[in-house]
């Protein structure tokens, strides 16, 4: 068998290395985040006793850590590997990746747009789940305090949503301090406080309902998020937008690149 070198056929430098830059960063951000999510256990003794993850009942957000950096870490590894090795099947199992993460979220997008009912329910019965589990886990206690701040809301609907917590529940048996009390998060911010009132939502839902709006704020989260989308559209569009470009900047690569290699393969023979 001869083999011929025909003029030009090699793989484009330019093309190797914005692939190989395009996943280094995502490859380092990918680990960063793993070993976010394992010190984030290890604070909190997961890795000492790993029956704490089975025995939680709410959304602990380690998960989402480490499952968005173990994506992330394996789609780096594969781009940057597939790059610099000039590897067909790894380039091709990136592309075909990012090309399927992208095919869900467009599909996520329209179903969301479509069955808007469905979506609004669900999120209210995460968030009320969530609400039970509120002392289970350190994580979820700040995630749901930073939305309730942020948003300035308290509950899923309304602040009556914290009896489902065994610690703020308005029954007689319940002998937690909390009781018929609602989170700091819940409490209506004043600028001229220095120093953070951890105690301001005892016994505030003991009072009629008309006097709450006087200590707490009285809007659930689920409708406070249903005013903030319209608001911000524009953000969320322009965030989902960089997203895409990203992705099809990648898929773009790939397959530019795969072309060059498959092409110089087929010259040499």
């Amino acid at each position: 068998m001869h083999y011929y070198r025909y003029e030009n056929a090699e793989v484009s430098c330019c093309y190797k290395y914005l692939m190989f830059s395009y996943n280094i960063i995502f490859w380092l951000a990918g680990a960063a985040f793993i070993a976010i999510g394992f010190w984030a256990w290890s604070e909190k003794g997961v890795l000492l006793d790993l029956t704490q993850v089975t025995r939680q009942h709410g959304f602990d957000p380690v998960w989402l850590v480490l499952a968005v950096g173990a994506i992330t870490f394996i789609l780096g590894f594969a781009g940057c590997v597939g790059a610099l090795r000039e590897n067909i099947c790894l380039l091709k199992f990136f592309s075909g990746i990012i090309g399927f993460i992208f095919f869900l979220e467009l599909t996520a997008a329209v179903l969301a747009f479509v069955f808007q009912d469905n979506v609004r329910d669900w999120i209210n019965e995460f968030f009320l789940a969530n609400i039970k589990a509120y002392r289970e886990d350190i994580d979820l206690q700040n995630l749901i305090d930073s939305l309730q701040k942020l948003n300035h809301c308290c509950g899923a609907k309304d602040p009556d949503d914290w009896d489902l917590n065994v610690y703020f529940n308005c029954t007689d048996n319940n002998p937690s301090r909390e009781r018929c009390g609602v989170p700091f998060s819940c409490c209506l911010s004043d600028p001229a406080d220095t120093v953070l009132n951890t105690q301001c939502g005892y016994d505030v839902r003991k009072v009629g309902k008309g006097d709450w709006s006087n200590f707490i704020y009285v809007k659930g989260c689920i409708p406070a998020l249903e005013e903030w989308l319209p608001r911000n559209i524009y953000i969320v569009a322009g965030v989902f937008i960089v997203i895409s470009l990203l992705q099809m900047v990648g898929i773009f690569l790939a397959r530019t690149l795969i072309g060059d290699i498959e092409k110089v393969k087929f010259n040499y023979y």
